[in-house]
């Protein structure tokens, strides 16, 4: 016969704390991305970021929802779902870039598109292990019904 360990959660008040903050960050990065200073005073940004910016939005914005939808229905199944959104669309995000590779270091001695390509890959490589986790998550979360306070 196999124990069956559960996973203790932090409390109610505590994930939605974590949820209001997560949201707000997100709001924060909005309005610093799109309106004031705007992702045109960063100097290795290229234009072509803003072919990748409603991406970027669409991934901040799915955030936020998800975090604001956790403060009235906090469900384990449901986070696992959340969580799955919110890491799908930033791995679309990065694929996204990748592919365009908006970035210009200019003639600088470092190979900065290099560090960058190499923390892409771990980010991506990592968004696809957080899928394949959050998927087995979710299976495990809707055949056990974890509630709330589960």
């Amino acid at each position: 016969m196999t124990a069956v360990t559960r996973k203790h959660r932090p409390s109610l008040a505590a994930r939605r704390f974590g949820y209001v903050v997560a949201a707000s960050i997100g709001a924060a990065l909005l309005f610093l991305i799109n309106v004031r200073p705007g992702w045109e005073v960063l100097p290795f940004l290229t234009a072509d970021t803003g072919q990748v910016l409603w991406l970027v939005n669409v991934s901040i914005t799915a955030g936020i929802v998800v975090n604001l939808v956790y403060l009235a229905y906090d469900v384990q199944w449901f986070a696992s779902l959340g969580g799955l959104l919110i890491t799908g669309t930033g791995l679309a995000c990065l694929l996204r870039i990748w592919q365009l590779f908006p970035f210009d270091f200019g003639g600088s001695s470092f190979d900065w598109p290099m560090v960058v390509r190499v923390v892409l890959i771990v980010a991506i490589a990592g968004s696809a292990i957080g899928i394949v986790a959050g998927v087995v998550s979710l299976v495990r979360d809707v055949g056990g019904r974890r509630t709330a306070g589960g």
